[in-house]
């Protein structure tokens, strides 16, 4: 399975060739260079996962599906329907079941934030998604704060990555990631979701021995690198 970080909580996975694109936060990302055309160094797209309606997790997605087509957009029935209304193909989800695709088994899973769009329309219970799948099972948990059901993940299959925001303010704190993390019994966390705006630095050494300390890898990747798990 690999994982490629551009900025924020956007990530590509690539599983059984096929490309899942997390959250596009390119053109109104503050700390993503505008002299970069985003559509060029990102390879073929072929789903989108949406978490949750903020705009710093959507806002991409219709400049995406005019570019690639056939791209599947997949979230929760709100989000869903608000982009299918605009003519973007998608496929509406709620907490529940495993449901299957090409690339594995995916089932969105709870979250403790909020869900709105730019314009004021509802987004929905925001979420997270969990993926089974040949190449291993990874969690992403979407913003939010840690939660007691995070315990309830690991009954679903051992993971090989979380996906976890650590900026604090907003989600969970380097602190509350390391709690959520116990609750995984995930050792290997991919932190997102930290340093794209003023009131989410952290200090990326510290919070990389606080999770050594708790031995677990807490991984911190620059623009555009990638992980294999």
């Amino acid at each position: 399975m690999k994982v490629t970080f551009f900025s924020h909580s956007t990530c590509i996975l690539e599983i059984h060739e096929k490309n899942l694109l997390v959250d596009p936060f390119f053109s109104g990302n503050p700390s993503f260079d505008k002299k970069i055309n985003f559509l060029k160094i990102i390879p073929k797209i072929d789903y989108i996962l949406l978490t949750h309606a903020h705009y710093d997790h959507v806002c991409d997605v219709e400049l995406l599906s005019r570019n690639f087509h056939n791209i599947l957009v997949i979230s929760n029935y709100e989000i869903s329907n608000y982009f299918y209304k605009k003519g973007i193909k998608t496929y509406g989800i709620n907490y529940g079941s495993f449901i299957s695709f090409p690339f594995g088994k995916l089932k969105y899973t709870w979250a403790a934030h909020s869900s709105v769009f730019n314009d004021g329309t509802y987004g929905g219970n925001p979420g997270g998604f969990l993926l089974q799948t040949d190449e291993g099972n990874l969690y992403i948990s979407g913003d939010t704060s840690v939660m007691y059901e995070m315990n309830l993940i690991p009954n679903f299959g051992k993971l090989k990555l979380s996906i976890l925001p650590i900026g604090g303010r907003y989600t969970m704190d380097i602190e509350e990631a390391i709690l959520a993390s116990d609750f995984l019994k995930s050792e290997k966390i991919l932190g997102v979701h930290y340093n794209t705006f003023e009131d989410i630095r952290i200090d990326e050494e510290q919070a990389k021995k606080r999770f050594f300390e708790k031995g677990k890898e807490l991984i911190l990747l620059e623009k555009g690198n990638t992980i294999y798990v």
